[in-house]
């Protein structure tokens, strides 16, 4: 049986359109509370005002440090923790209000996620998890179970020895392809990773990906890709989002944001990336200390305390995310002309 998407769907149709938004997101906030005592009430500031757009086709790369806000960005993106503020337009129509009901928009995007083991029912065989959704769905049983099929066959996987094993039985990489399919069984158009691959072996990682890229080229997918790991960063995304404490510090296309950096922050990250080149090896830490607590975050720009750039301006002055070059954008006061940052440019460069 076919799994090509059924664009007589209309949440199906027009999957392509080069430069188009598939998903806007705007002030995009979650605080958690913090319930300790009876003092005054505290909260995580995990997202605090995230703007991106994705566009149709592309694949956007979001890195940053463990705790800068990534997988809870991810959940409230798909709707599975609530957010606080902000709005979502899935293909120009608002996410949750009556022209995109929750139920509709949880069929066009799917998530994969980190742990390939835990996101799999341990009492259902690897081809009930994948027709379970089709199911609740209102494809019929038969149809679902086909589709399970052939989207195992697709993942590399044979459905004659995988169909009906359980989670324990399969290896990571294995357990991994699995959740690929399921993802792909309501025939979504975005698909977010949450470091889907960082739990498995290079030589598995490799061909992950390279299933990854063939499957966003075959179904006309557009992908979220959540990753610490910049060189995978750099192979699979076409732009890339560099989050810090909650907020963007730099978004644009990935050759230019990982080739020549303009936040100190992505700077750092760059120079920490370890190099088999024993001439290339990194002397002293460009990136000193944690990240500051994101219950009590510092006022101003929220990475001067650990920045090597940073100037007076930069504790009482919040940076916007302003254009340094074409669709690339920075919130760093050093890179805005008129800031009053010593280093600024004298001039704002093109949009």
């Amino acid at each position: 049986m076919s799994v090509i998407p059924d664009v007589s769907d209309p949440f199906a149709a027009d999957r392509g359109g080069p430069a188009q938004p598939l998903l806007t997101v705007s002030g995009l906030v979650k605080h958690f509370p913090v319930r300790k005592g009876a003092g005054p009430k505290k909260t995580v500031r995990a997202v605090d005002g995230i703007d991106l757009t994705v566009l149709k086709g592309e694949t956007l790369g979001i890195v940053g440090e463990s705790g800068c806000g990534k997988s809870t960005t991810a959940k409230l993106i798909m709707g599975l923790i609530e957010r606080d503020a902000g709005q979502m337009l899935y293909d120009g129509q608002p996410v949750g209000e009556r022209a995109m009901p929750w139920r509709s928009y949880r069929r066009a995007v799917q998530m994969v996620f980190q742990d390939s083991y835990a996101s799999l029912n341990p009492r259902m065989t690897v081809e009930q998890s994948i027709a379970f959704g089709p199911k609740v769905n209102g494809v019929p049983g038969r149809q679902a179970v086909d589709r399970a099929r052939a989207l195992l066959d697709r993942v590399g996987l044979e459905p004659k020895r995988f169909a009906g094993r359980y989670p324990h039985e399969i290896s990571g990489g294995q357990r991994q392809r699995v959740n690929i399919a399921r993802a792909l069984a309501l025939e979504p158009r975005l698909v977010l990773l949450d470091e889907a691959v960082s739990a498995l072996d290079k030589s598995v990682e490799a061909q992950v990906l390279n299933l990854l890229l063939d499957l966003k080229q075959e179904f006309g997918l557009t992908y979220i890709f959540i990753s610490h790991d910049l060189n995978v960063v750099r192979f699979i995304s076409d732009r890339v989002m560099v989050m810090y404490l909650g907020r963007v510090a730099e978004i644009g296309p990935s050759d230019t944001v990982l080739a020549a950096p303009a936040h100190p922050y992505t700077q750092a990250l760059l120079a920490s990336m370890p190099s088999l080149d024993p001439d290339n090896r990194t002397e002293e830490a460009l990136l000193a200390g944690d990240p500051p607590n994101p219950i009590d975050p510092p006022s101003g720009c929220r990475f001067h305390p650990r920045c090597a750039l940073a100037a007076d301006v930069c504790s009482g002055t919040e940076p916007a995310l302003d254009a340094v070059a074409p669709l690339h954008r920075v919130a760093c006061l050093a890179r805005q002309a008129g800031s009053g940052h010593p280093a600024a440019p004298a001039r704002a460069l093109a949009a």
